[in-house]
């Protein structure tokens, strides 16, 4: 099997400090070219990493030895970029949040299934094999019944330059960390929320919000419970609350590759711990596991699912509209629907 040759849009910090050493480590995975808008900047990176140096985006689109382009532009430029990237062809790896609204979500769907390519909104979690063991458990009814999910996720950047500071092209709590929360729900109750509430505290000078509390309900009275911040101190806990007991994730959205994750299963038997269980989990690097995941991905004769891309993007939809009109904020079944087909 030939490897897939990838294409990077960017030269940003998360495709240098992780997704381009993951990728090398990656298996059937090799990397092709690195485009920038300044040539002398993409060409210091790829030499880096043993890859063609292009100063455009169009370029690196148009060249016909690139297979999959990985999206790790800023929020505004997902969708655009990842539709140019279609057009001409190519399988799209694109950063989260992939959308900025759900009709954007939906025409993305709509150009992936008309090109035939696949489309993955990159949540890296989702490949960690603590998410993995802890989902299992689950089925396994160790918890017994899931009722709830507690997510918190904070640091603290106050940089004017920062993308995350930017209102005007995406920026803020709610679209860059408040869509791992709502993706870890989805995933844990293997179910769609239904409604949601939003506050947030915006920066006076950036108008991004740099603390969100949201709240989503599912089918049976499951419920999500969540608090972002960006001029916080570094803080991650991920909670799944059953009827039977609960799980404790590790560093469960930035766990580094050379961390043996301690995966807490605690029956609640008392508050001291006298039923609390520690899980070992082998260190893993998530954004190798993901690309790894993605070549899988595009070799499957399965049809692909655009759930996961259209469910994201209706709730962080619906969580805007409710930052803004103080009211729960109710999401239609039939959101998830458009383009859910390879």
């Amino acid at each position: 099997m030939r490897p897939l040759r990838w294409g990077i849009l960017s030269t940003a910090g998360i495709a240098q400090k992780e997704m381009l050493p993951a990728l090398q480590a990656a298996s059937d995975c090799k990397i092709g070219a690195i485009a920038s808008r300044d040539l002398a900047r993409a060409e210091t990176v790829a030499k880096r990493f043993g890859a063609q140096a292009y100063g455009s985006y169009a370029a690196l689109l148009d060249a016909p030895d690139i297979d999959a382009i990985y999206n790790p532009l800023p929020n505004h430029l997902h969708v655009p970029l990842t539709l140019q990237a279609l057009a001409a062809g190519k399988h799209v790896l694109c950063e989260k949040p992939l959308a900025l609204s759900l009709a954007e979500a939906q025409q993305v769907c709509v150009e992936a299934k008309r090109a035939g390519r696949v489309v993955v909104e990159a949540f890296m979690t989702r490949h960690h094999p603590q998410w993995h063991r802890a989902k299992a458990l689950i089925a396994e009814g160790r918890i017994g019944r899931v009722r709830g999910v507690q997510a918190l996720f904070s640091y603290c950047n106050t940089d004017p330059g920062n993308v995350r500071n930017q209102a005007g092209i995406g920026g803020g709590g709610l679209f860059d960390i408040g869509c791992y929360a709502i993706d870890a729900a989805r995933f844990f109750f293997d179910a769609e929320p239904e409604a949601v509430a939003c506050t947030m505290d915006r920066d006076p000078v950036f108008d991004t919000d740099r603390m969100t509390t949201g709240a989503a309900r599912f089918a049976g009275g499951g419920q999500l419970g969540f608090m972002v911040a960006t001029q916080s101190t570094l803080a991650q806990k991920l909670t799944v609350l059953g009827t039977e007991g609960y799980l404790e994730l590790d560093a469960p959205f930035n766990c580094p590759p050379d961390h043996v994750a301690q995966l807490v299963l605690d029956s609640g038997a008392d508050l001291l711990g006298q039923g609390r269980e520690i899980l070992s989990i082998p260190a893993t690097n998530q954004y190798q596991a993901q690309a790894e995941a993605f070549v899988r991905a595009i070799a499957s004769p399965m049809p692909q699912s655009m759930t996961d891309i259209l469910g994201n993007a209706a709730a962080l939809e619906a969580m805007t509209r409710a930052a803004a009109s103080g009211l729960w904020e109710h999401i239609h079944p039939d959101q998830g629907q458009a383009g859910d087909e390879k």
